[in-house]
């Protein structure tokens, strides 16, 4: 009676469907399925799945998170193309003006006497970088003369001492080729001050105040096409699409005119401080180079070596360029 019970029981749970086949139910369906998809192509990290009806529900809760890459990538391309396109219609506009000003078709903003005032900067950079290029010439060629002078000493000092016959002879122009030297030395440190403030008052601060113009420049262009775009806008038509149009032209002049007179600005504060400056800096200079130059050849040692002291130039110890045996290894 067990044994018929038991039997009974095992029949009561396999299903048979009507073809006689033993079934599975259908959450076993899926299941199987679900995990012969992961062994064949791995779980899907891409997606968080939010399933309300359990494993095998619907997929109606799918969240994509790559979506969220995807728009903050597709917003960055959209500010990259919005900044080429401005560039580009800035760049038409300015080509357009800057060929209209060299044939004599448009009109352009002259200020005559900042316009001035540049083209003396603009040549007094140029006698000045000549003065730099001479004075370092001179430093080049009055320092072989030096190194010559310091050679030939010694070899007055050894001849001295190889002939006895004449010893005072070569020992008198060994003491004065070492003295001449010296005094060399000490022009040679003058020298390189007066080049080094020359070369600091050209390529930076006369540079630095020539970029300024040159912003300026590119803001009068800039102003003097969105003007021409404005004024050509406001001889057309006055309907309501070339209104919008003419509103947006008024914004962008009204922005490059206040950019423009502000660089205007910048440009003429620059030129007061630089023409100041340079005065106070070539006054000092010019007569720092006199007093050096006059006392040397003079054969003034005392008043070449106060030259220095008067303008707080400190000459380098011979070998002072020279790296150490340590730092040499």
């Amino acid at each position: 009676m067990t044994d018929s019970i038991m039997s009974k029981a095992a029949t009561m749970e396999i299903p048979i469907n009507s073809n006689g086949d033993t079934g599975t139910l259908p959450e076993d369906d899926s299941l199987e399925q679900d995990l012969q998809q992961v062994m064949v192509s791995g779980p899907n990290l891409n997606e968080t799945s939010i399933v309300s009806g359990g494993y095998g529900g619907t997929a109606e809760g799918i969240i994509p998170t790559s979506s969220m890459k995807e728009e903050a990538t597709r917003g960055v391309a959209v500010e990259k193309l919005e900044y080429v396109r401005k560039w580009g219609l800035n760049t038409y506009k300015c080509t357009k003006q800057m060929i209209s000003e060299r044939f004599g078709r448009g009109s352009r903003t002259v200020d005559l006497e900042l316009e001035a005032q540049i083209e003396v900067l603009r040549d007094t950079k140029r006698k000045y970088e000549n003065v730099l290029r001479l004075a370092r010439a001179l430093t080049n060629h009055f320092y072989s003369m030096v190194q010559t002078q310091h050679a030939l000493g010694d070899t007055f000092a050894d001849l001295s001492q190889k002939s006895p016959e004449l010893r005072d002879e070569f020992g008198y122009n060994a003491e004065t080729q070492k003295l001449l030297c010296k005094n060399g030395e000490t022009l040679l440190g003058a020298i390189n001050f007066f080049v080094s403030s020359i070369n600091t008052l050209v390529n930076k601060t006369m540079e630095d105040t020539l970029m300024t113009i040159k912003m300026y420049e590119n803001a009068r262009l800039e102003f003097d096409a969105y003007r021409s775009d404005l004024e050509e806008l406001s001889l057309g038509p006055r309907d309501a699409v070339a209104m919008a149009r003419i509103d947006t032209a008024q914004q962008q002049y009204q922005v490059h005119k206040e950019k423009y007179e502000r660089l205007r600005s910048d440009v003429i504060i620059k030129l007061k401080f630089l023409d100041e400056n340079k005065v106070k800096v070539m006054h000092k200079q010019l007569l720092l180079f006199h007093n050096a130059i006059s006392a040397y050849f003079a054969g003034n040692q005392q008043q070449l070596e106060q030259t220095l002291m008067q303008f707080n130039i400190k000459l380098r110890p011979p070998g002072a360029d020279k790296p150490s045996w340590l730092e040499e290894q």
